[in-house]
């Protein structure tokens, strides 16, 4: 079992609670102030459990700049008060800043018994397949997904 530090529980905390209210608030018809708090705790719940060094150095990676101002600007846009468009913004730079992370996501949840096999039905893996298409798996981690260990895979969803 991977060990946490306080730090890193608060912020699965946050970033946990983050989700939720941002799904609320979309659900709510995109309510202002649920996705603001959203927004919010999503962001400080990331640098919880990463830290506020990687959590930079993440957002301003030079290839990755297009990403974060689509996504820091949606929640900027959010936090005034458009909140569709800014939720509009903020899922593209969120696809953009991760489309690196979904075919490791993908890999995993194969492996998992029940989820795996519903990735499996035939309208689902065609944009399953789509989603795990990618130039940047993990490459340049020097190895390949068939050769990851299910505890290495669970330590790359928890740091990455």
């Amino acid at each position: 079992m991977i060990s946490l530090t306080d730090s890193q529980k608060i912020g699965m905390g946050l970033t946990g609670f983050g989700v939720f209210f941002l799904f609320f608030g979309m659900i709510l018809f995109f309510d202002k102030a649920l996705l603001a708090i959203g927004n919010i705790l999503f962001v400080a719940g990331l640098s919880f459990v990463i830290g506020l060094e990687r959590t930079f150095r993440f957002f301003f990676q030079r290839h990755k700049m297009k990403a974060t101002g689509f996504f820091l600007g949606g929640v900027f846009v959010v936090l005034i008060g458009w909140p569709i468009i800014g939720v509009v913004l903020e899922v593209y730079g969120f696809f953009l800043l991760f489309r690196g992370f979904f075919p490791v996501a993908v890999g995993f949840i194969r492996r998992v018994p029940i989820l795996g096999s519903l990735l499996n039905l035939p309208g689902i893996s065609g944009l399953v397949d789509k989603v795990g298409e990618s130039n940047t798996m993990c490459f340049w981690l020097g190895v390949s997904l068939a050769n990851i260990s299910e505890r290495q895979m669970r330590f790359l969803i928890l740091y990455l």
